[in-house]
């Protein structure tokens, strides 16, 4: 499907200009009470609901996340169409898009609200909610892709909270899950709460067996009516084989029913599972200063430790044909199989955040006004790796090489410092108008160095980054909206002899996005409408020479995808619904070369549906059915757009029984995933300059209990 340069910004215009003109008939003044959504935690704009905001964004709580069985963040492209699958496999950590860029697993991800390195297995079992932020993110973060932002809301004190619970997982994954909370003291001044979970790893695909554990403690002290300090902290660990993907056979794409969505071929005699061990803490303090006005200083540490490893397939030689394919396996299923150890990985995060909200009116207009600053400081630390071949192996997983273990290739350590300053105002205009003003200023220093002393770069570079909105009313439950905002992405050439202008800093890549809506919410139905446009700079390598050996790197052309938003949901009667859809044009402009304008990039889906229905049985209360329907169409696999994966579809169907016992709560639950068993091409990663294919999931039975005690 293709759009025509304007098509959408302008529909999309008329859009909002028919129902804010719808609005503006009643003759109405409406006044924002609250009501609706809760604030979302990554929105800029303090206490105002989700619903009365001009953005985009998903919520997913946690009783949400558990009917779904979701069990990390790659599982929530199951539940959104903007949202979608970017090389997520068994035992790693987790990558997806938002809008169809790539989310920065160094920058894109939040735990309340502060910044964390996602290159990990983020613990879920002691988050509230999940929040995704769609669109440009410069109003929350200094440098980030231009996707969305995705911020995790740890699980806090609230009353009396005692809760276990038992889950399987075909074949043979085993949980236990704990979570205790009370408040002491006066007037329950004193709050703490604690989960933990120990989970058996033993997952459909074979020798990817392995094993997870959570211990998370959070509490908050209410010190006088006007000041609270919170505190949390989490220890998280994670160990299985991952699972390396499929790739093209020759010049085709294999069909998807002909492989076994089972094969790990990561199976070797000498395979190591991928360990990722986390621990995280913050302390938050929170003063009341007036009526209007309240201060907060939010300090959090992150410090990740990881052993990665993996028999990882990487191209082939075809001795038959005298072919060697570079991004891809030989047309009879063989590749090249390499032994890759990254042991004693250390990354490190810490930031602390100093914020003023509040509000004070001039010359008639009501400002909501934030300031702040943030200062993030991120390290990470590494050994030498291997990265050596070992001998071949083939898509039946048959074929078994000898270790390659020696650490013959160098890392690259990497040191990062920002700062920086943010207001933000919200002002009431009246007669249903409001207007939306964010600006932050980024001060950024990076550096980088190979762990033999090689290669060394360094960088600073400052930068501001607006955003702009303006809403309408049109209704105490539905809004128009229009914004523009910027976000931003640094880069460094490799200080490599191979480029001329090496350890040269790239001028910031600032992308921007254009978005209009119109949203509604009233506690039974909701909907929402939107159009955007984002648009973000590419950096290419142009290179000359017999050997491609002198190469400039520079900003050529951008990446720019328009789509249409819609989401409906309805609660009535029995029946609850959810759907999303997306519509994405996503193509290459303005490069150098022209063949490449007009292409799209990998692995981004032309549309994506989901749906979600609910049943209450009246013959039965308490228990509801649930159903759960994802489509996505076809990707490209190559960056020429010469091979496409075709659309596919995927039904799961649950069950939520909930009940008493002794008057002691109790819900079960029971679903099958992949109910038809479709064999099909999940998606297409171009990552490393190889093509991947990873296969849906097959067939899947799950179940759990939870008792309240």
């Amino acid at each position: 499907m293709q759009f025509r340069r304007s098509r959408i910004p302008l529909a999309a215009a008329a859009l909002c200009l028919v129902a804010t003109q719808a609005g503006a008939q009643t003759g109405n003044v409406v006044t924002i009470t609250g009501k609706g959504t809760a604030p979302l935690g990554v929105g800029g704009f303090g206490d105002v609901p989700l619903a009365r905001s001009p953005l985009q964004a998903s919520v997913f709580g946690s009783e949400a996340l558990a009917d779904a069985g979701v069990g990390s963040l790659a599982d929530l492209t199951r539940l959104d169409a903007s949202v979608s699958d970017a090389y997520n496999t068994e035992g790693y950590w987790s990558y997806f898009t938002v809008r169809g860029f790539v989310l920065d697993n160094r920058s894109n991800f939040r735990r309340d609200g502060l910044p964390i390195n996602a290159e990990t297995a983020l613990a879920l079992g002691n988050k509230d909610r999940i929040e995704v932020l769609k669109g440009t993110s410069g109003i929350q973060a200094g440098t980030s892709a231009p996707g969305g932002l995705v911020n995790l809301v740890v699980k806090r004190p609230t009353g009396t909270v005692r809760q276990a619970g038992l889950a399987w997982r075909e074949n043979g994954t085993l949980a236990g899950t704990l979570d205790i909370g009370d408040r002491f003291g006066t007037d329950g001044r004193l709050g703490l709460r604690i989960n933990a979970a120990w989970t058996t790893l033993r997952p459909q695909t074979r020798a990817a067996d392995g094993r997870a554990s959570l211990f998370a403690l959070a509490s908050d002290w209410q010190v006088t009516p006007d000041a609270r300090i919170e505190f949390e902290f989490e220890r998280s660990r994670h160990s299985q084989p991952s699972t390396p993907g499929f790739s093209l056979l020759g010049d085709r794409v294999p069909d998807a029913s002909s492989i076994d969505p089972r094969t790990s071929l990561n199976n070797q005699p000498w395979s190591l599972p991928v360990a990722l061990d986390g621990d995280t803490a913050s302390l938050r303090w929170v003063q009341r200063l007036s009526v209007d006005w309240r201060a907060s200083a939010h300090a959090a540490t992150q410090q990740l430790h990881s052993d990665d490893r993996v028999a990882f397939p990487f191209g082939c030689y075809d001795a038959v044909a005298d072919i060697y394919y570079a991004d891809r396996y030989c047309p009879d299923g063989s590749f090249d199989l390499y032994d890759f150890r990254s042991e004693g990985e250390r990354r490190r995060v810490d930031a602390i955040e100093l914020r003023l909200d509040g509000s004070l009116r001039t010359g008639g207009l009501t400002h909501v006004l934030t300031a702040g600053v943030l200062q993030t400081r991120g390290k990470d630390r590494f050994n030498r790796q291997a990265f050596n071949y070992s001998g071949t192996g083939n898509i039946a997983a048959t074929l078994f090489t000898p270790a390659a273990p020696d650490l013959t290739d160098e890392n690259t350590q990497r040191d990062e410092r920002s700062t920086e300053a943010y207001l933000r105002d919200h002002l009431r205009l009246g007669a249903g108008w409001e207007a939306w003003v964010g600006l932050r200023h980024t001060r950024l220093e990076r550096s980088s160095i190979r762990t033999d002393g090689s290669r060394q770069t360094s960088y600073g570079q400052s930068f501001t980054t607006p955003w702009l909105a303006l809403s309408r009313s049109l209704g105490p439950s539905t809004i128009a909206y229009a914004s523009w905002g910027q976000g931003v992405e640094t880069e460094v050439v490799p200080n490599r002899s191979r480029y001329v202008n090496r350890g040269e800093a790239l001028p910031a890549l600032k992308s921007r996005q254009i978005e209009v809506g119109v949203k509604h919410d009233d506690g039974r139905m909701n909907w929402a409408v939107t159009a955007f446009e984002v648009e973000r700079p590419l950096a290419q390598d142009f290179c000359r020479g017999p050997d491609t050996t002198e190469c400039t790197r520079r900003i050529d052309g951008a990446a720019r995808h328009r789509g249409l938003e819609g989401s409906w949901g309805l609660r009535e009667g029995a029946w609850t619904t959810q759907w999303s859809g997306l519509l994405l044009d996503a193509t290459r402009v303005g490069a150098t070369d022209a063949a490449s304008n007009g292409l799209r990039p990998t692995n981004v889906p032309r549309y994506s549906v989901r749906g979600q229905v609910g049943h209450d049985l009246s013959a039965l209360p308490g228990l509801t059915l649930l159903g759960y329907w994802t489509r996505e169409g076809e990707r490209e696999v190559l960056p020429d757009n010469t091979l496409k994966i075709p659309a596919w579809d995927r039904i799961d169907l649950a069950a939520r029984y909930a009940h008493k016992v002794n008057g002691r709560p109790l819900t079960w639950r029971l679903a099958v995933e992949n109910i038809t068993n479709q064999r099909a091409w999940r998606e297409s990663p171009y990552q490393f300059s190889h093509s991947y294919l990873f296969p849906l999931a097959p067939r899947t039975w799950r179940g759990s209990v939870d008792l309240s005690f």
